[in-house]
């Protein structure tokens, strides 16, 4: 009987980690470059019956079942168009904007492209919303060249042919994108950022890129998907109480008989 309390316990102690998955995911729906995460669960009774006898495994329970991880899904999204020079929207999945705090120097990863032009002491750089520095192909923080403009006014009035430096485009520094052999092995800081979980991951540079200017990509969240899983959700949460309260009646029932 006292089993019967824990199965119920724990399977509304998941619902609850569920819900909070999915109370997350709605709250970013009109975010950027969100992706939404999804709960894993395990069975604990056939997790200890699949395992060799006598041996002691991280759940010693037998019945129930547990939140086992979360996983996030980095496909693309739809696109929205805004027109601005700096918004820039990432078409293909598993790719990401590689970003740098100047204060600390972390290295973070983001899908979200929404960067403005911001000065700083040694000239203008693409940031990104948070003041995060956008890295180019050569993990680099990415430059602007502000023209001149009286610069140009003058050479125009004189005729003055400009005598520019031939330079290959790919070696020029750019917008860049990488991506990561095992994305899962990412986990979220926040602020729609991820970052490696095991040192040895590595983040590799996509050669073509696949972006839209002028674009962002919208939020993954996908709102008729989130409300089913809500409606499934508080089933369970119900269902797992429910089993708590017709197990405290049935012990109710037995403690009133022995009397």
């Amino acid at each position: 009987m006292n089993q019967s309390f824990y199965v119920g316990a724990v399977g509304a102690g998941s619902c609850t980690e569920k819900l909070s998955v999915i109370a997350n995911n709605l709250a970013n729906v009109n975010n950027n470059g969100f992706k939404p995460k999804t709960a894993v669960f395990s069975d604990l009774i056939n997790y200890n019956l699949n395992d060799s006898p006598g041996a002691v495994t991280q759940l010693q329970a037998g019945a129930g079942s547990r939140v086992e991880r979360t996983y996030t899904s980095f496909d693309s999204a739809g696109i929205t168009q805004t027109g601005e020079q700096y918004d820039y929207a990432i078409l293909e999945p598993n790719a990401f904007f590689k970003v740098q705090d100047p204060g600390t120097g972390a290295v973070s990863y983001t899908r979200n492209g929404h960067f403005h032009r911001a000065e700083r002491e040694d000239g203008f750089y693409l940031m990104t919303d948070a003041g995060k520095l956008v890295l180019d192909q050569n993990s680099q923080p990415l430059k602007l060249e502000v023209t001149d403009v009286e610069e140009l006014r003058a050479e125009m009035e004189e005729g003055y042919e400009r005598d520019e430096e031939v330079t290959d485009e790919d070696e020029k520094p750019k917008v860049s994108l990488y991506t990561f052999q095992n994305p899962s092995r990412l986990v979220s800081t926040g602020s729609q950022e991820y970052v490696p979980r095991d040192g040895g991951v590595e983040a590799v540079l996509i050669e073509k890129p696949a972006l839209a200017q002028g674009a962002l990509e919208a939020s993954g969240t996908d709102m008729a998907k989130e409300m089913t899983r809500l409606i499934e959700c508080q089933r369970a949460f119900s269902y797992a109480l429910r089993m708590v309260i017709t197990s405290d009646e049935i012990e109710g029932t037995i403690n009133s008989l022995r009397g």
